[in-house]
């Protein structure tokens, strides 16, 4: 029989936060895969590093951080490869995700290509979002409000229409944007609702009020909650 692929959402940084579900396949599966952008370390593989046995394979993935698609898309061929021979020869697979395996996570590039011919299972984790919000103690949205998440990676001009729009707003992949998202921030005159947590629950972690980031600092590993709608907290 084939193996099960199995997509593990291990949360946002504190290993305390992976779901017994993850913990428990973690600890079972005889191969591991978790991506490695750039060839660099793996955050998924430290948050869960804990629970992964001393004798399982490791599969680090290598995904360049790029613009062009092309490289990217070669790389998760050639992981799917590695992972469908595993899985062929009757071997689990735990792709471990950072956050959630289905929200902004790659691992959905890797359910795309292997899901059809086997066996998947996915396991939830916490997302950033939610988990930022439990940092600062402040609802992300209530009663009627809208909630955004929005990439960073959009241009000024998209970005200042969505965030209009919107009651409460999430923006992620913030890193080498941050100066743009910022300039939005303040001709809308929100840089002082807004609050920036870098690395949240990890042990580095860094909460901001927008408007406090001196200029020239570039916060990575970071989400910002904004709130501009009508509830009373």
């Amino acid at each position: 029989m084939s193996g099960t692929f199995y997509g593990l959402g291990v949360g946002p940084g504190d290993p305390e936060l992976i779901t017994l579900k993850a913990w428990r396949i973690i600890s079972q599966v005889p191969v591991i895969a978790y991506p490695a952008a750039n060839g660099k370390d793996s955050l998924a593989r430290k948050i869960a590093t804990p629970f992964i046995p001393e004798d399982v394979i490791e599969l680090a993935i290598t995904v360049p951080m790029r613009r062009e698609r092309e490289p990217a898309k070669e790389a998760y061929d050639e992981a799917a490869d590695a992972i469908a021979r595993h899985l062929d020869d009757g071997r689990d697979v735990a792709f471990l995700c950072e956050g959630d395996p289905l929200f902004y996570g790659s691992f959905a590039y890797l359910l795309d290509r292997l899901a059809e011919k086997h066996a998947t299972v996915i396991v939830p984790g916490i997302t950033s979002i939610t988990a930022c919000a439990a940092r600062i103690g402040r609802p992300l949205a209530a009663r009627n409000d809208i909630l955004k998440v929005l990439p960073g990676t959009l241009d000024a001009e998209r970005l200042t229409a969505e965030i209009v729009n919107a009651d409460a707003v999430a923006i992620m992949k913030v890193g080498q944007h941050f100066e743009k998202i910022r300039d939005v921030l303040r001709k809308l005159g929100l840089a002082e609702r807004a609050t920036i947590i870098e690395k949240a629950t990890r042990d580095d972690e860094k909460i901001t009020r927008l408007s406090d980031v001196p200029d020239g600092e570039r916060p990575y590993f970071s989400t910002i909650l904004i709130y501009q709608g009508g509830e009373a907290w």
